[in-house]
């Protein structure tokens, strides 16, 4: 007989997982705010990173909203996402992270085909602030997520297509936590492999500045593709199979 193995709970997922337990119970209702961070710490009585983890976590899963300079609400959601699983390392399993990568290859090939050809130079100011931000990190993981997220939406966001804006703004929660379990797994500690993905992304805006529409699209899908590899090599030797 085969026994499945158990793998203890990170603090941020028993967190999540107690306040998706309240809001599909009805404690909490779609337009409810949540406690402060600080609150939140006291009543579970953990640190205020696993709270801020933990509503990552839930805002990721389309649960709960956070409005800048006015807190953390419920959000309004369908039945659908109620049974939406945490993991231990993130949202989803390794094989939904692939299938989210492609569908970021099938959206983000023409967003940023479209962005090349509209965007406007405010728009470029936006992107080349991201970047900035991307090299400033240095090692600070959750700046450089929070600026590559930033990157890729505003692209979107020079689509000029509400439509596509929207559906990259529907996954971007999830698309920032396969951002951090990548860098993880592509070992960004070491610099090289930074400056490879600042490459990267620098390669992309130079094409939707150039308004070189093609070769963005071609850029795009590298980028995506590089991401795909290393996680399906990680895939590979999770299940035990070579590599």
């Amino acid at each position: 007989m085969q026994y499945k193995k158990i793998k203890p709970k990170k603090i941020y997922e028993e967190v999540a997982e107690a306040i998706h337990g309240m809001i599909r119970s009805g404690q909490l209702k779609p337009g409810d705010k949540l406690d402060s961070v600080q609150q939140l710490a006291e009543n579970f009585q953990v640190g205020r990173s696993a709270i801020r983890e933990a509503l990552t976590a839930l805002r990721a899963m389309g649960l709960i909203e956070i409005r800048q300079g006015e807190g953390t609400y419920v959000r309004e959601f369908e039945t659908s996402q109620i049974s939406f699983p945490l993991s231990t390392a993130i949202l989803m399993n390794p094989e939904d992270t692939a299938h989210l990568l492609e569908v970021r290859k099938i959206l983000e090939a023409g967003t940023v085909f479209s962005a090349a050809e509209k965007r406007t130079d405010i728009q470029l100011k936006a992107m080349e602030d991201a970047l900035e931000e991307m090299k400033r990190a240095n090692g600070n993981e959750e700046l450089g997520e929070k600026a590559d997220l930033q990157f890729h939406l505003a692209i979107a966001e020079s689509s000029q297509n509400p439509l596509l804006i929207s559906l990259m703004n529907h996954v971007s929660g999830l698309m920032g936590e396969t951002m951090k379990e990548t860098r993880r797994l592509w070992l960004y500690s070491k610099q090289t492999t930074t400056d490879r993905l600042h490459d990267e992304h620098y390669a992309i805006y130079q094409a939707i500045k150039e308004q070189d529409a093609e070769t963005a699209r071609s850029l795009m899908l590298s980028h995506i593709e590089s991401v795909e590899d290393i996680l399906l090599k990680y895939i590979n030797q999770s299940k035990g199979n070579p590599l």
